[in-house]
């Protein structure tokens, strides 16, 4: 798998090309790539631009000194549900159960992996200061008792996992709404026990129902509005009790996933990509491999470029008795710190919200009183903060007699809400650990901590010396951050178990410019069926389209991103569906 990827620092001042292409993450490479080999332009006249000196956008693998596998300090797995995803990493068919009877599409070589989620007899859950194995729910179900905890739940909700309790709420808002009961009961189940949900619906079931469903329960104050328009915090308080959504909010592991987010779009996503069950994978050689592996199928073509370290400041309507093109794009040369133009007839924005808004925002396209919607829309997502902190251990101690842990997460209320058992270096014994996942609320609690001036003192560890250390310098967490985290982790482990100090870090912020967040989620009251093709190509007579995660129907995830950049291709460039790509797989609005 080859991630020296050649990227041009340089400039090419009035450079003429067909399709500029802003943003060399996955839905910008993906783009270039489909529209140089299925021929419908030349490589010379697809180029990519971006600001960073790296692909993948939010996908960044990290190997440690000292260990020979990858970390993700980024998205690090996908479903195999996920068709383009998984496509594009094990080839096609995808029900040819033999991978070896496959057809790649890509030239580079992945090795998908499972991503284990761990043994729930083992992992922990730390809430309230009370700690218990994630199974205790399970388990206690089994003997016929209600698991305790510190949460005052409602008598119904007693004794329920947060797994469960999403699950209940899920299946009584759906049968609330008659006809949503008439049509879909067989894909909406009831099993024999009270903590017993399924859902069967499909992608397509979900899409006819989000913007229709209402909420039907006459002595709420949300009685008889559309769940499109309430917010998740509104609706799961109004069903379960506040004391019940911090119950859920802090067991479920993510704060993003509780927000006040748009409840319809919620409801898939909680009982699809985080319930029991969902068989996640990741790639060996580091999950920003399919950006590389993207990259490369596009760069085989003669005359394709990524320019990197070229940021866009604006871009105007060229004029027509001067140029030949339709738009001016103004770059900063980020080596140089000079200015160069580019001229084009499309461009796609393959940018995330808070991209968008460092943009021009007087230009012409996003003049607000030129477009007064394209404004509103780019809105219609909250930016979610997210963070991590890779540690590296001269040691797996999670492994000790005392925990027994091999993978997965364990999951508290403490700020730092989970940590990750990524793996060991079967040679050196040295373990990597992400030690924090902080979402939503947690940000405020380390942002004071990360801007501490002190940084982490690496220390040589077997096959890591304090020369390649060193070089990692200005990654290291804070020593301020370091300290609050161990101390996080000893609290969330207990007393017994003895946890050294890491070796080396590797702290990202997602909200640093110019990403902003980590992944996105839709605001309550927008038509997400409307907004998701309405960015795909804002104005009527521009050529000007934005995709990736942020406005698609999986936020957070890769194909979210490869989804919108597909159909943006379909409907816009006249492309065929891929041959690789299963003729029913559903691409969403």
């Amino acid at each position: 798998m080859n991630k020296n990827t050649p990227l041009n620092t340089g400039k090419h001042p009035d450079l003429k090309i067909e399709v500029a292409i802003i943003g060399a993450g996955t839905s910008g490479l993906y783009t270039a790539y489909r529209l140089v080999t299925d021929k419908k332009f030349k490589a010379s006249e697809v180029q990519i631009f971006d600001m960073n000196n790296k692909l993948g956008g939010r996908l960044e693998s990290v190997v440690m000194p000292g260990m020979n596998f990858w970390g993700e300090l980024g998205g690090m797995r996908y479903l195999t549900s996920q068709e383009i995803v998984t496509t594009l990493i094990e080839g096609y068919p995808l029900s040819e159960e033999d991978p070896a009877k496959r057809t790649p599409v890509l030239k580079d070589k992945m090795t998908p992996v499972p991503f284990p989620m761990g043994d729930p007899t083992k992992l922990l859950m730390y809430l309230r200061k009370e700690r218990f194995k994630q199974d205790a729910w399970d388990v206690a179900q089994k003997e016929g008792k209600k698991l305790a905890t510190r949460y005052y739940l409602n008598d119904d909700d007693y004794g329920f996992s947060s797994d469960q309790l999403f699950n209940k709420i899920i299946y009584d808002v759906l049968m609330a709404d008659p006809w949503v009961a008439e049509k879909y009961s067989d894909k909406i189940i009831k099993g024999d026990s009270i903590y017993d949900y399924s859902f069967k619906l499909t992608s397509e079931d979900w899409d006819d129902i989000k913007p229709k469903l209402v909420y039907n329960f006459p002595n709420s104050p949300y009685d008889r509005r559309k769940v499109n328009d309430l917010g998740f915090w509104n609706l799961i308080k109004d069903q379960i009790s506040q004391e019940g959504y911090e119950f859920v909010a802090n067991a479920g592991g993510y704060y993003s996933n509780t927000i006040n987010w748009n409840s319809a779009e919620a409801f898939p996503y909680m009982v699809g990509d985080f319930s029991a069950g969902t068989i996640y994978k990741t790639i060996e050689e580091g999950y920003d491999s399919i950006a590389y592996a993207v990259a490369n199928s596009y760069m085989e073509h003669d005359g394709a470029c990524i320019w990197s370290e070229n940021k866009l400041l604006t871009f105007t309507k060229a004029h027509p008795l001067i140029h030949t093109h339709k738009y001016q794009l103004t770059f900063l040369n980020l080596k140089t710190n000079t200015t160069w133009n580019v001229y084009a007839n499309k461009l796609v924005l393959a940018m995330p919200r808070k991209s968008l808004e460092l943009l021009d925002q007087n230009n012409f396209f996003f003049n607000t009183n030129e477009n007064s919607v394209l404004n509103t829309n780019i809105r219609s997502v909250i930016m979610e903060p997210a963070f991590k902190i890779l540690m590296g251990f001269e040691y797996p101690w999670w492994k000790e007699k005392q925990l027994d842990i091999d993978s997965g997460h364990s999951i508290t209320d403490l700020p730092m809400r989970q940590c990750y058992y990524f793996g060991t270096d079967p040679q050196t014994n040295n373990s990597m650990l992400l030690g924090s996942y902080g979402d939503m609320e947690t940000e405020t609690f380390w942002k004071a901590l990360s801007d501490d001036k002190l940084l982490f003192e690496v220390r040589a560890a077997k096959s890591a010396s304090l020369k390649e250390l060193h070089e990692l310098d200005d990654v290291q967490a804070t020593q301020l951050m370091v300290d609050e985290l161990m101390n996080q982790l000893r609290e969330l482990h207990g007393p017994d178990v003895t946890i050294p100090d890491p070796y080396v870090t590797y702290f990202k912020d997602w909200t640093d410019e110019p990403f902003g967040a980590g992944y996105h989620a839709w605001k309550a009251g927008y038509s997400v069926e409307n907004v998701m093709p309405y960015m795909r190509k804002p104005v009527a007579d521009e050529s000007i389209h934005i995709i990736g995660e942020a406005y698609s129907d999986q936020q957070g995830w890769v194909e979210g991103a490869f989804c919108e950049a597909e159909k943006m291709l379909q409907e816009h460039f006249g492309m065929d569906r891929p041959i690789w790509l299963s003729p029913t797989y559903y691409l969403g609005w």
